[in-house]
């Protein structure tokens, strides 16, 4: 950004809070701003965005959470400036020592972050029974989608590689498809009579580049303008599942992750059962196989192979995570039954 640019759209702002920049660094949607009074970031976000993004801030502050790099006010005690298309606001450049690689601190400030936000909500049951069936209704047609492509597959006389490749992943997509309905039912079956959630305020964009670390070790929320309220899956799933979006591995750090989150903010039986349903889910791979099926040849059978391939890891490898919690639990719930049955032995003696 040349001086007179960043002059013109910094400069206004700025005054706002009795700022005189020197220099500013461009980061796409962050400014780094050298000025008389230290080194600033300068967010920019969609006016949109900015009301709800402003009161989840202030509700967390006022609930003591404050492991969110701090916002400054202006001049006149507002949190963010309205400039042309866009709404702004000002933080302190916090320089990103990540001391904590696998993401330990940032889950649990996750979990103080749910903790100190969670509530109770009054849920519809009649929207409760529209989401279980719609639900059911797309993994069925997911299931009847899989079962006529293979059987397209196994007509050909010369299959693709592409289709050989499917076939040979079909069982274990069907497998992962029929436990997360499973998971899912059993969901429904615990909870149909219940008339309250958990609801928290979710971060929205969960991600090591936004848990910035200070020099003393401490750790920060950056990026909260998609926070909301929502069910603490909806922070978990997408981060986990990115993770996993890797080459072949057993994830024991995934796992470690989830139950070092689980320390400080333990899911209820029902979260757990959605969360199994929702992670096992094998979306990526049933799309992938859509797209091959909709595209009109000639089709590029080393792109499509090489993302089924890709698909297919991702599957693995959260096939490993969730058979690993489900076991762990299994072994939970099977030591409260043995000490259970062992204390009421020693009652009845």
């Amino acid at each position: 950004m040349n001086d007179s640019n960043w002059l013109e759209t910094i400069g206004p702002i700025l005054k706002h809070y009795q700022i005189e920049p020197q220099f500013v660094e461009d980061y796409g949607s962050i400014q780094k701003i050298y000025s008389n009074k230290g080194t600033f970031a300068l967010k920019k976000i969609s006016p949109a965005n900015g009301t709800d993004f402003i009161r989840h801030v202030h509700f967390l502050y006022q609930k003591g959470f404050n492991r969110i790099v701090p916002i400054y006010p202006t001049m006149d005690g507002r949190y963010a400036v309205l400039h042309g298309q866009y709404l702004y606001y000002l933080m302190p450049w916090m320089t990103n020592d990540n001391r904590d690689p696998q993401s330990h601190q940032l889950f649990r400030e996750l979990a103080r972050l749910h903790t100190l936000s969670a509530k109770e909500i009054t849920i519809n049951k009649e929207e409760r029974i529209e989401h279980y069936e719609k639900t059911i209704q797309q993994l069925d047609k997911h299931q009847e989608f899989l079962d006529g492509f293979i059987d397209v597959c196994e007509r050909q006389a010369y299959m693709s590689p592409f289709e050989l490749l499917f076939c040979l992943y079909y069982n274990e997509i069907s497998q992962a498809l029929r436990f997360s309905k499973a998971k899912f039912e059993e969901w429904y079956e615990s909870t149909k009579e219940n008339e309250k959630a958990r609801m928290v305020v979710t971060h929205g964009k969960l991600s090591p580049d936004h848990f910035l670390f200070d020099e003393r070790g401490y750790g920060y929320f950056i990026n909260f303008e998609n926070a909301t309220y929502g069910s603490p899956i909806h922070d978990l799933l997408p981060f986990i599942s990115r993770t996993l979006n890797s080459g072949p591995k057993r994830s024991d750090e995934s796992v470690d992750l989830v139950y070092h989150y689980f320390k400080y903010f333990p899911f209820k039986d029902e979260e757990k059962l959605l969360f199994y349903s929702y992670l096992a889910y094998p979306i990526p791979i049933i799309q992938t196989v859509e797209k091959y099926y909709r595209k009109q040849r000639p089709k590029n059978e080393f792109k499509y192979v090489k993302q089924l391939q890709q698909r297919y890891w991702h599957l693995k490898n959260t096939e490993y995570v969730v058979m690993r919690m489900t076991e762990i639990e299994a072994q939970q719930q099977a030591k409260e039954a043995a000490a259970e049955q062992a204390k009421e032995g020693a009652q009845e003696q």
